[in-house]
Parts: C-alpha cells; structure tokens; sequence
C-alpha cells in the first residue's frame, strides 16, 4: 500500500472526490488543491472508448495550447544545410544530423522532450528507433516532427504545442499548464485539448467515447470530470 503524508490525507478530505464535476469546477478545486511549494503541473487524463490493440483506433498527434505549457520545452532537430540553419534561428536547443545521431548512440544523449526531423535524414534518425521510441521522442509525420518547415515546428513546440497518445489501455495523458496559470489559461487549454480528441476520434471507434476524464496536479488528488459537459464555452473561460 501506498504511503501518503498527511498534506495529501487533507487535501483529499477537503472534498468529494467521486462527484463529476464541470470542467470550470474541476479548473478551480484542481488549482485549490496544488498546494506544494513549487508551481505544480495540471494534467487532464482522459480514458477514451478505443482498442489500442487495434492500428486504426490508436489515437494520436498533436495539440496547440493557447496558453501555452508554463514549462521551458527543450528541441533537439536533426537537419542539415539550410534546414539545420533555419532550426537554430528558431532557437531549437540541439541542432545535427549524423553527429546528432551518433552523439545519442555513444553517450546516451537524450536531454529533450521533443525531436524534429527532415525527411531526407529519417533513415539516419530511424537507427535510434530502439532508444527514442519508447520514450516517446521519434519523429513522427503524424505529430508533424518530421517536416521541412522545422522553423516553424520548433516555434510551435515552444510555444506550447504538445504531443498526446493513447497508452496500451486507451488512456491520453496531456499537461494542460501550471497551477499559476489563471482560471481562464487552463479552462482554453481544457478546451483545445477537447476539441482535438474529438477531431481525431476514429471512425471505427463505437460506442461511448470519452469514458472518464480526471483533472490533477502533480503532488495532489484527482478532480473527477463530468464527461457529459466536456465542452467548454466562451462564457466559461471569460467568467
């Protein structure tokens, strides 16, 4: 069994935690409940109603945060020539081709959380599959990691645009900011995050699909989410 302090004991006293809440609510006691001594992360997991088993029910790609993550995202872009030159204006971190590639083989370099690539250098990029596909850091045209434009892929992914899978079990973890951010910052993350998984939603997926969806901090309790009132108005964000 798992040992909690007795900050965690109160913070999950202090509220019901199997009621649904409305995204707005779930906003407000999620925040009310990061009361650790660093700017927590806030996450939405969402269980969708897909077989991941299946190829065409794996949901997956990207998302833009209109407010952005709150955290400093570190990218490492593997171009040459003008590409090479155009991720560095961008202010890509890390920036090669095949010394990126043998750099991450020899030392174990991994110290990013997104990888970029052009096409022509996916061939090289792919030896690494071993090492950057499990930790979720291949390039992938599907997250639209793998383009000429990395220009405007790295500004993208600086300014608060996140990748998102379904794990073996149809779950999509995704950060939706920091307990700093203001209630109407994370309700419009809420919301783009919504409305992308209902975009990528697959045709061969039936039934219910959004099964449960809880609201947490880093160090706190989840806050349940009503999935019947997942859409989140205008009017919400701006109250």
């Amino acid at each position: 069994m798992t040992n909690v302090g007795k900050r965690y004991k109160a913070l999950v006293g202090s509220y019901d935690r199997e009621r649904l809440h409305l995204p707005s609510e779930g906003v407000d006691n999620v925040k009310r409940l990061a009361s650790a001594k660093f700017d927590e992360s806030i996450e939405l997991a969402v269980r969708l109603g897909v077989d991941p088993r299946k190829a065409d029910q794996i949901v997956r790609g990207t998302v833009s945060l209109p407010a952005g993550t709150g955290r400093t995202v570190r990218v490492a872009v593997f171009a040459a020539g003008e590409a090479a030159v155009a991720a560095r204006d961008a202010g890509a971190d890390v920036v090669g081709a095949d010394d990126l590639v043998a750099r991450i083989q020899s030392e174990n370099f991994l110290d990013f959380d997104v990888a970029i690539a052009t096409p022509d250098l996916m061939a090289q990029v792919g030896k690494l599959g071993r090492v950057l596909g499990p930790r979720g850091l291949m390039p992938n045209p599907k997250t639209g990691t793998v383009t000429m434009d990395v220009a405007k892929a790295v500004n993208e992914f600086k300014s608060g645009r996140v990748e998102y899978r379904t794990d073996r079990v149809g779950n999509v973890h995704v950060p939706i900011g920091k307990a700093s951010f203001g209630r109407e910052q994370l309700l419009a993350n809420f919301r783009a995050v919504i409305d992308e998984l209902s975009r990528a939603k697959p045709a061969s997926s039936k039934g219910r699909y959004f099964r449960s969806a809880t609201l947490s901090s880093t160090m706190g309790p989840g806050v349940k989410i009503d999935t019947n009132h997942m859409r989140v108005a205008e009017e919400d964000i701006a109250s």
